[in-house]
């Protein structure tokens, strides 16, 4: 098990110009991370060869991995063109991740709103994701690159429909970026979610909230679940999700990958990560399996 952090975890100071990506790597290194996941949030790579080759060299000099690579996509098109075009920007950012010298890309796979989130629309829209992750998948597998979808956004978010896809897709370098807290938001119970989908994880992120029912409105800060509670970010290990029993499943399970961490509470980003990683890795030691 490796433990780290995705440079989405602090975004906010990235975007305030209070740190550059490459400054975000050398804090990961100094506050005990073993890896950096790069989402491109806060700063761009495309067409940026030498903020890709920036980063690279960082990350060697601070001794750490470059674990994934992560970017958004949308295969829910109406237009053919429009279809395409999204399949071959993501071709683009296949690229992105081949010059970086990762071997695992997330791309997000649908979106919709709330109320279009049916069990039946999914159904119809399968096949032309399948199809599209098959031939990002495809188009990969040449630089030796897995792509995965995480459970993300509301529509593929439930276990069950990450599970679908992952199979109906059929590829080996296609898998999932398990994210641990994701699954409160379709109100989906974390620990028995992660023991669905982690043997398909190729990534694990690791991300807390706190919870409270729908009709306990706690105020500003908060978003709603698909059934209408509200979450807010907390640092791992903090909020509501049973944290200690989500790493002993996790541990219990052999994974044996990278660990990254993703906060997303209202406190300053950099002592929520440095807190979140530390927890990570004394519950991991505590973990009895």
């Amino acid at each position: 098990m490796k433990l780290g952090l995705s440079t989405y975890s602090l975004y906010r100071a990235i975007d305030k110009k209070e740190m550059t990506v490459t400054e975000a790597i050398r804090w990961i290194a100094d506050n005990g991370g073993e890896h950096v996941e790069i989402v491109p949030i806060g700063y761009d790579l495309t067409n940026n060869p030498g903020l890709i080759e920036d980063i690279r060299k960082t990350a060697e000099q601070a001794g750490l991995d470059i674990s994934g690579y992560a970017v958004g996509a949308n295969f829910v098109q109406a237009a053919p063109e429009a279809y395409e075009l999204e399949i071959e920007k993501t071709f683009r950012q296949v690229d992105i991740a081949r010059d970086l010298g990762v071997k695992r890309m997330r791309h997000d796979v649908a979106s919709r709103p709330i109320p279009e989130t049916s069990i039946r629309q999914f159904e119809a829209d399968l096949p032309r994701l399948v199809e599209a992750c098959r031939r990002i998948a495809d188009y990969a597998a040449q630089f030796d690159i897995v792509t995965s979808v995480e459970n993300h956004g509301f529509y593929l978010q439930a276990s069950d429909r990450v599970l679908r896809l992952v199979h109906e897709v059929d590829r080996a370098n296609f898998k999932t970026t398990l994210d641990i807290g994701n699954f409160l938001c379709v109100d989906e119970d974390p620990v028995s979610a992660v023991s669905n989908n982690i043997p398909f994880a190729s990534m694990v992120h690791l991300k807390d909230f706190y919870r409270r029912p729908s009709y306990r409105n706690p105020g500003e800060g908060w978003f709603k679940s698909t059934h209408g509670n509200f979450l807010r970010g907390a640092i791992v290990g903090q909020g509501d999700i049973d944290m200690p029993e989500v790493i002993r499943v996790l541990k219990a399970s052999g994974y044996d990958g990278y660990l990254s961490v993703e906060f997303e509470g209202m406190e300053d980003p950099r002592t929520g990560s440095r807190i979140a990683m530390d927890n990570v890795r004394r519950l991991w030691q505590e973990a009895v399996v």
